[in-house]
């Protein structure tokens, strides 16, 4: 009867925090740029030597990318975190198996968070041209019902 208890405990363990045993506490963020030859930091102490760049970052850890090169306006990008589909999943994972300490194992380490954006893409631009202008999206709205032609 003992054995079955420590088992019991054992996969009790286990599971809790499901997120965490399935995505891991990390994400790979990919940052690419250009021109090539830009220095690349970030506020959490990673650089890059060559574009496309990867740095793994904690789950729950938010940061700026800042890239620089002579004759170029320097730019920063916020790369923040957001609970996604699959990190829901796995937390709901736990209120099927894991229960709270599943839950608070998620919440602690991050692992249902995912960042944004990822990939970060920075193109610098010459000291004195103008950026390009974003164009924000246009909201999805109610189309036109087409009339039949005859």
């Amino acid at each position: 009867m003992t054995q079955q208890k420590v088992l019991a405990l054992a996969c009790v363990l286990l599971v809790s925090g499901c997120a965490t045993v399935v995505r891991g506490t990390t994400e790979d963020v990919v940052i690419r740029y250009s021109p090539d030859d830009a220095r690349v930091t970030t506020s959490n102490n990673h650089t890059c030597s060559s574009s496309p760049c990867v740095i793994k970052v904690p789950r729950k850890e938010s940061f700026v990318v800042t890239t620089t090169k002579p004759g170029y306006q320097k730019q920063s990008v916020a790369v923040g975190t957001k609970v996604t589909g699959k990190g829901a999943a796995g937390i709901a994972g736990n209120v099927i198996v894991g229960g709270v300490i599943g839950v608070g194992v998620d919440a602690a380490t991050g692992a249902g968070r995912d960042h944004f954006p990822n990939p970060v893409i920075i193109d610098l631009v010459k000291e004195g041209e103008a950026a390009p202008q974003l164009r924000p999206a246009k909201p999805a709205g109610k189309r036109k019902k087409s009339s039949p032609t005859s």
